[in-house]
């Protein structure tokens, strides 16, 4: 298979403890070209992203999906891969996305749920909300827009650059995975998913803005705004 031209983007955010944990385990060599995005870490994250050789951006607006546009806007290939720097994502997988993204896919999508093999990080979510609600959220876009995806709001995730663009994502948050698969299938896009194992995470804590309450109201959002919404 030929090899595609990948930019990878990692976002950080007071991850030294997770990072320096899992740092060589990341497949650098899989990419091309490497970009941490960070709003504004304070525990030493980007001195040792730098210490390392590595180029860091400073977030301009706080939020995933604000981290996704820049980050794409930064990327110089036609291929662009996201990755979270907290530990949950498995590394192996970024070779796998670009595996994908090379059979010519437009966004493919590690799914955590339903997929054979497939599993998800239940250590800190005793009521499962963070596993149950995705899967419903992920039944009604695919019933919805046929998405054929199990698992919607999955951060790990890479896409060709051009249809990056095309689905026009203005989701500020962690709505912004929500937000693409649903254009995407409003697009017919090839999407590919496959199976990944969600770790722990490594070290440092859950940001206050990612708490299962505020995402699923936000996920909640995006879905009714999509309905109304980016008709093409």
């Amino acid at each position: 298979m030929k090899r595609i031209k990948t930019s990878l983007i990692i976002l950080v955010w007071d991850e030294i403890e997770a990072l320096t944990k899992i740092w060589d385990s990341i497949p650098f060599d899989e990419a091309d070209e490497v970009i941490f995005i960070d709003p504004g870490s304070t525990d030493g994250t980007v001195e040792l992203i730098q210490s390392r050789g590595y180029r860091v951006h400073r977030q301009q607006k706080l939020g995933r999906g604000h981290a996704f546009n820049e980050g794409a806007r930064l990327a110089k290939y036609d291929h662009i891969i996201f990755f979270s720097g907290d530990g949950n994502e498995e590394p192996a997988d970024i070779a796998k996305v670009r595996e994908h993204l090379a059979e010519g896919y437009d966004m493919v999508i590690a799914g955590r749920h339903l997929l054979p093999g497939a599993k998800s990080d239940d250590s800190d979510d005793p009521l499962l909300l963070r596993k149950f609600v995705p899967i419903l959220f992920g039944l009604f876009v695919d019933a919805v827009w046929k998405t054929g995806v199990k698992d919607a709001v999955n951060g790990l995730r890479g896409f060709k650059k051009s249809s990056f663009f095309a689905l026009e994502l203005d989701a500020p948050k962690h709505d912004v995975e929500l937000q693409s698969t649903i254009r995407a299938g409003k697009l017919k896009m090839r999407i590919k998913e496959f199976p990944t194992v969600e770790l722990l995470r490594a070290g440092g804590v859950r940001k206050p803005t990612a708490s299962s309450m505020k995402i699923g109201v936000s996920q909640l959002y995006c879905i009714a705004r999509e309905l109304c919404v980016f008709k093409k």
